[in-house]
């Protein structure tokens, strides 16, 4: 090969590289019983608490109510029911958690 052939085949390996990077999304912690309608008195904090210990995971529902899973179960919790920021890879509708902060 060429150096300008190798060249083209390093840019496009950086290229696919970069568009496999970590993604985020913004929205609020929840769980997967109450997802964006929580259904127990306390306010969702408490309520996304309660069904997590009670056997739920903790999920993302973003602003147009879209619900992710997400693959860290342990980040998540002092966070729940506040707004956040994750950032991860999303296989099938699950994020796969690389940080949780809270969103801005």
């Amino acid at each position: 090969m060429t150096k300008k052939s190798w060249l083209l085949v390093v840019t496009l390996l950086v290229s696919g590289c970069m568009a496999m990077a970590a993604e985020s999304w913004t929205g609020t912690v929840s769980d997967s019983t109450c997802g964006a309608k929580h259904m127990m008195a306390g306010g969702p904090k408490e309520c996304t608490l309660e069904c997590v210990d009670a056997g739920s995971k903790f999920v993302l529902v973003d602003a147009k109510g879209k619900v992710y899973g997400l693959s860290d179960q342990k980040k998540p919790r002092p966070f729940a029911g506040e707004k956040v920021k994750v950032a991860g890879t999303l296989k099938g509708g699950t994020i796969e958690v690389s940080s949780i902060e809270p969103a801005k």
